[in-house]
């Protein structure tokens, strides 16, 4: 009996692998194990706490069950800073994407005609490339919301507080274009990683990524940011359409358990937060614990009020959030609040319980994709304090040292040698072991600013990082070895051809067109080029396009295969070199 159990959950595993699942799918064996299993699916879903606990949130919950089941389709953003992106655009709309309606952000967002995770051939290939090189970032529909309701301006100083994996903080950065600072924070080594990996293939100049606990984020700037977003950690109830899982596992102690933690750091996010800034709260739960009640909680400290949230962003199927919801237990049926839950419970302050009406829900039934919760808040000055009641702050007596991993400003003696090799040197370049950064004239600001500790009562001069805790910033423009200036990176290759003069070379399409084919041309190809000149160069066609290369005896390209994939098809050459063929 054993035996059979142990075969049995392992064919279920096996078959919850989409791989697996796709690789079967074309026998008899595979389509009667996935129809199996879908059937199980549905029968856990059907019997699940979740849907019971929706139909105590709403009215209909059958239509809601029939919109959280069916796997979600593909969607993502086009980066409008990318030269590319009216072909990527177009090359969308050839292979039948649909634009989403009511996104009203920097650039475009689409909805494949396919589930996630299923394109196949070609279509495969260049979705993939173009992703992997900042061009497009694959991102829940849903997901693109808080940053429509945060509406970033280009050089605002905006803080994303639960930043990992990075969708939103690109999301920001595409708001800003090559202005302003959004800093970008992660508590957990593991999802920065993640999180500096997405930023650098976005190649966004005005990201910072740090690593704090968001309860405790310092503050700098010492003025505050101009928005901070706060996508929280939740239990997911929204994502059933992703996380099958969520079916089976979730439970209303879970948002309970979560309610404290995600209150904090709301809290801490407003008090980061300028006066006349704005906070956005999210997650992708339907549970009022985590959602409503933690606003209420927030308004309760009179440093907020909400804003209509629907009404910044119209045309997105949604409700308005609610002012009264039940207590329940963990089999999802009615149950009474314990008198020490009383932050759980709706708000008993009419004034509160009014503006709860200005958050924004989101059911999968209504927008064809995932659940989502949203507030809007403003920060507004608190009464009674005025000029003579600000603390003037004493100079720490702590030495605030940056580490050497930290990004520093580069030195008189890397300008001079910028100048040398590239005819000028841009603003706000950074040096960081074997790299050049390139950031923004608002990122160098807030290193230069003054900052303050512990509420106020302590000073840290400006000149550096800390107490921030950088890991990674701006847009990698060059590597260095031995300590000099090797070559130009060429995802920064675009936007420096417009600062400086030095490694760019004009070459005809056809030398493009035949490196990117697979050839390594000679030399003596390049004819602006000088009989003993080596290294890096940019080839730079006549329509703007660039290529990174090696100048040696022969012209090698320094882009990855991502790169060239996408270069093939905006070229209209075959997406495989001719060697690959």
């Amino acid at each position: 009996m054993l035996v059979l159990t142990n075969l049995r959950n392992a064919i279920f595993r096996l078959f919850w692998n989409p791989k697996a699942q796709r690789a079967l799918d074309g026998g008899a064996f595979g389509r009667m194990v996935v129809e199996s299993r879908e059937r199980s699916w549905r029968e856990e879903a059907e019997n699940s706490v979740l849907l019971k606990a929706v139909s105590h949130w709403r009215e209909d919950s059958k239509s809601w069950f029939a919109g959280s089941y069916d796997r979600l389709p593909e969607t993502l953003r086009v980066n409008p800073h990318s030269p590319e992106n009216e072909w990527v655009e177009s090359w969308l709309d050839e292979i039948g994407a649909t634009r989403i309606p009511w996104f009203s952000g920097a650039g475009s967002a689409w909805e494949m005609p396919f589930e996630r995770g299923s394109a196949v051939g070609e279509t495969k290939k260049i979705m993939t490339a173009l992703h992997d090189t900042g061009r497009v970032t694959r991102q829940e529909a849903v997901s693109m919301l808080p940053v429509l309701g945060l509406a970033p301006s280009p050089g605002e100083c905006i803080l994303d507080l639960c930043a990992s994996p990075g969708s939103k903080t690109t999301q920001i950065c595409e708001h800003l274009g090559d202005s302003g600072a959004v800093i970008a924070n992660e508590v957990i080594s593991g999802r920065v990683n993640t999180l500096v990996t997405n930023v650098q293939r976005h190649g966004s100049r005005s990201a910072v990524v740090v690593q704090h606990d968001g309860r405790h984020f310092p503050k700098v700037p010492g003025d505050g940011f101009a928005g901070v977003l706060v996508d929280v950690p939740c239990t997911g109830s929204g994502t059933t359409r992703k996380n099958p899982d969520v079916w089976s596992k979730w439970r209303p102690s879970s948002g309970r358990s979560l309610h404290s933690l995600q209150f904090d750091i709301l809290r801490r996010a407003i008090a980061v937060t300028k006066f006349g800034g704005r906070i956005v709260y999210s997650t992708c739960s339907l549970d009022p614990v985590e959602n409503e009640a933690v606003v209420a909680r927030a308004l309760a400290d009179g440093k907020v009020r909400a804003v209509p949230a629907r009404e910044l962003l119209p045309g997105v199927p949604s409700e308005d959030g609610v002012s009264d919801w039940p207590c329940l237990d963990d089999s999802g049926e009615l149950s009474e609040w314990d008198p020490l839950e009383e932050n759980l419970m709706p708000p008993q302050d009419g004034v509160i319980a009014s503006q709860l009406g200005n958050c924004l829900r989101v059911w999968n039934d209504a927008i064809g994709g995932g659940g989502f919760f949203l507030a809007v808040l403003e920060k507004t000055p608190e009464p009674g304090v005025g000029a003579e009641s600000v603390r003037i702050p004493v100079p720490s007596p702590k030495q605030y040292v940056d580490p050497d991993s930290s990004p520093r400003p580069i030195s008189q003696k890397r300008i001079a040698e910028l100048e040398s090799e590239w005819g000028s040197s841009p603003s706000s370049m950074w040096s960081r072991g074997k790299s050049l950064l390139w950031s923004t004239d608002e990122v160098r600001r807030i290193w230069e600013s003054d900052r303050t500790r512990k509420s106020g009562r302590e000073l840290v001069p400006g000149g550096r990082w800390r107490p921030l805790k950088v890991i990674h910033l701006g847009l990698i423009a060059a590597r260095l070895r031995k300590g000099n200036l090797d070559r130009v990176v060429s995802k920064a290759s675009y936007r420096l051809r417009e600062e400086v003069s030095g490694p760019f070379l004009d070459v005809e399409d056809r030398v493009i067109d035949d490196i990117l084919r697979g050839s390594e041309p000679h030399r003596d190809t390049l004819e602006a080029l000088g009989d003993e000149e080596r290294g890096s160069r940019i080839l730079v066609g006549p329509g703007g396009h660039c290529l990174a290369v090696w100048v040696g005896s022969r012209v090698t390209p320094m882009v990855s295969e991502s790169e060239k994939t996408v270069m093939r098809a905006v070229r209209g050459l075959s997406i495989d070199s001719q060697e690959e063929e």
